[in-house]
């Protein structure tokens, strides 16, 4: 067994760093040596680093010696080389190469020491003025925070990129919080879970049987139910659960759970947990809804026949019986759902029923949870439409449309209900005045929402609350395979491929391998030629799963070796970014103001700058290298991920090895992203797997039966499903 040895050198390159930061493959220049050496092991660094590291030389049987890093240190660098290339590494935002080979060229070996005690002298240099100046200054001071973070955790055995991560969030009060709760780290810092807070914390001396721990763990273990849906969770399922995940007895989480409840951060309801959050959003939800039953405080005076024939004028359609109703309800009631399958008219009815409002002299606002939902919605009704955030007016933080403050408007109709999630919506039902109406427009049978709670079903399954199926195809989309092979799909039954004139298509290709070439065939030349369809912009893949040989990560890698291959790039984990490159925002990110599954196009790179700019319709967002795990490569998107969005044509990837994911509600909301053209390719086992599989996934809530309690009190209200 050969024992460790110390290694100083400089870094060259990066060869390879996975997504997590815990595993870096990198060329080294060691000091006395002309020759570079490889290193692998558990560090993230920047080309030009100066290091030290501890660890073993071990010979592997595909790429021969190297040096298997055990831990390390960071050293200044001393030469000049050196410094150009840690300085223009982008580690400091305000220097890239330009600006580094100019300090060096007029500070020589002394340009650390200028950063470290007299930052000012750097006005010196051609093109720093007191702007760039400000920023580089404070990137040092920070970049020196940070080291002191980076070596605390790695002597706990935590890698530099949650190190990294950690900072920004906290600051320079990371080291504090980390000493007084770990546990934070794994609700608060993006990317790091339970297990790696846990460890943290366990080297830091919190005993792995103690009170604390297993309350965090059980805190913890309930955050992630909800993030699988779940408003709240029955008492001993969720005991079980979080006992397995912490590794101790269902008493000593039970014991966690009392603290919890003692310190407020949960709730017992009919037997189920809530995070208190949670709790008070479904109260509130509940009596919001509620609220929203009684009698509008100044109805709409109208006569019934006038009020269809002008709408019937004005959208040159001859309405269904079920539209017709959905109109006069919209008219009378103070809240309303409208539900239908595609082709049903529910894009028609919203135009209709806010152009009626508005040409009486009413506000009208429209609102959908996401960007692509509200443009599209904004599109159908001519007039214009908002995000709910961007309707809430969020701000710093919170939203600043509230009961205080409530939104002025006389009518609100919010879009893709099925997308909102609990908490969204008690924050817009806080936000309307006392005499505003709300129209709820979605699609039951669609995917529902990321964050937690079925709204919308719920809704509709209370009883009380007025609510509209729309039923009736409207003669235009009966000529329409996409619509009609949707309605098929939910009715359980096969859709039809072999059409004359569809516009609903299905390739075979069973093979994994073979069927990536096939989507980036279809892609790149088959569509293109044959429908004039733009690659990047007409043409959206989905797919049920992100990993496999079939899955999103995979196909964006091929399409981006298809579509933009060449072009200056930056580098994030293993994923690399063009110039040119289709990317989507994976998270919120409300001081950007772009949200979880916006579309862009990345525009520039800003070597000099450091900085990515990426264009989301009109709008130009700036982001550093660092903020890259917010994005991923949007060639391919998962299913779940196209919600709310609906392009010219789609191709849904489906194979076999999506199994776990194969359900009717995916396929059919896969299928009705699509405007005027669907690909489905793969195996038609799996098709028919997903259509026979109707079992959609409980979320345990309590808001039907608290919308029905709410009314118990007075008057009964009864059902006004039409």
């Amino acid at each position: 067994m050969s024992y460790p040895e110390t290694l100083s050198g400089t870094v060259e390159k990066i060869l390879f760093e996975n997504s997590e930061g815990d595993f870096t493959v990198a060329r080294i220049r060691a000091d006395g040596n002309r020759d570079l050496i490889t290193a692998v092991g558990p560090f993230a660094v920047k080309p030009g680093e100066s290091l030290k590291f501890l660890g073993r030389w071990v010979e592997d049987r595909r790429f021969g010696r190297q040096f298997s890093v055990e831990s390390f240190e960071s050293i200044l660098p001393v030469t000049e080389e050196g410094i150009r290339k840690y300085l223009g590494s982008g580690m400091i935002h305000g220097i890239g190469p330009t600006y580094a080979n100019r300090i060096v060229d007029r500070f020589g070996t002394h340009s650390i020491d200028i950063l470290d005690k007299s930052p000012e002298r750097l006005r010196e240099v051609e093109g720093i003025g007191q702007v760039r100046l400000e920023r580089i200054k404070k990137a040092w001071i920070e970049q020196r925070e940070t080291k002191k973070v980076v070596l605390f955790l790695q002597e706990h055995g935590v890698s530099t990129a949650h190190a990294l991560r950690i900072f920004r969030n906290y600051g320079d009060q990371s080291l504090r919080i980390l000493r007084e709760n770990p546990y934070r780290l794994a609700s608060e810092v993006y990317g790091m879970g339970f297990r790696t807070a846990d460890a943290i914390a366990g080297r830091l001396g919190i005993p792995h049987d103690s009170v604390g721990r297993a309350a965090e763990g059980v805190a913890y273990h309930l955050l992630e139910l909800s993030q699988q849906g779940h408003v709240c969770f029955p008492r001993e399922d969720l005991l079980r659960g979080a006992a397995a995940m912490l590794g101790i007895s269902v008493e000593g989480a039970e014991a966690g759970l009392a603290t919890l409840l003692m310190q407020g951060r949960v709730s017992l309801h009919d037997g189920h947990v809530y995070l208190a959050h949670l709790a008070r959003a479904e109260v509130e939800v509940a009596e919001g809804l509620v609220g929203l039953l009684a009698p509008p405080e100044s109805p709409v005076e109208l006569n019934d026949r006038l009020a269809l024939e002008w709408v019937q004028a004005r959208s040159g359609l001859v309405l269904g019986e079920s539209q017709k109703k959905a109109i006069l309800m919209a008219l009378r009631e103070r809240l309303l759902v409208i539900t239908g399958n595609p082709g049903c008219g529910k894009s028609t009815l919203v135009r209709s029923i806010a152009g009626f409002f508005a040409n009486r002299g009413m506000r009208v606002e429209l609102a959908a949870p996401t960007g692509r939902a509200a443009r599209r919605l904004s599109d159908l009704c001519g007039q214009p439409a908002r995000t709910i955030h961007r309707l809430l007016e969020f701000r710093q933080g919170r939203f600043t449309r509230n009961e205080a403050n409530p939104i002025e408007a006389d009518l609100v109709v919010v879009d893709e209900t099925s997308m909102m999630d609990l908490v969204l919506l008690s924050h817009l039902l806080k936000a309307l005045a006392s005499g505003t109406r709300v129209i709820f427009v979605g699609d039951t049978d669609q995917l529902p929402s990321v964050g937690p709670g079925t709204v919308l079903r719920e809704m509709i399954e209370s009883g009380p609350v007025p609510c509209v199926a729309l039923t009736d195809i409207f003669r235009q989309a009966e000529s329409s395979m996409i619509i009609m092979n949707a309605h098929r799909i939910n009715r359980g039954q096969s859709p039809v491929f072999d059409h004359p004139e569809s516009d609903c298509f299905f390739l075979e290709e069973d093979d994994p391998e073979k069927l990536g070439q096939l989507v980036v065939s279809l892609v790149t030349q088959r569509l293109p030629g044959h429908y004039g369809l733009d690659p990047l912009r007409d043409i959206q893949i989905l797919c049920p799963m992100r990993r496999g040989s079939a899955g999103v990560i995979e196909l964006n890698r091929l399409l981006q070796q298809a579509l933009n291959p060449d072009g200056a790039s930056v580098t994030k984990g293993a994923a690399h970014f063009r110039v040119g490159d289709k990317v989507m925002q994976m998270v919120n990110n409300y001081d950007r103001d772009v949200y979880n599954g916006d579309i862009g196009m990345i525009e520039a790179l800003d070597l000099q700058e450091n900085i990515i700019r990426i264009r989301f319709d009109t709008r130009l967002v700036e982001y550093e290298p660092e903020d890259l795990d917010e994005i991923a490569l949007a060639y391919a998107c998962s299913v779940h991920k196209s919600q709310g969005s609906e392009f010219p044509a789609v191709v849904v990837v489906l194979h076999t090895q999506h199994y776990i994911m194969l359900q009717r509600n995916l396929i059919y909301t896969a299928l009705t992203r699509a405007r005027r053209l669907a690909v489905f390719v793969g195996s038609r086992k799996a098709l028919a797997i997903g259509v026979r599989n109707d079992k959609v996934s409980i979320r345990h809530s309590h808001l039907a039966e608290r919308i029905r309690a709410g009314l118990a009190s007075g008057p009964s209200t009864p059902s006004r499903v039409l």
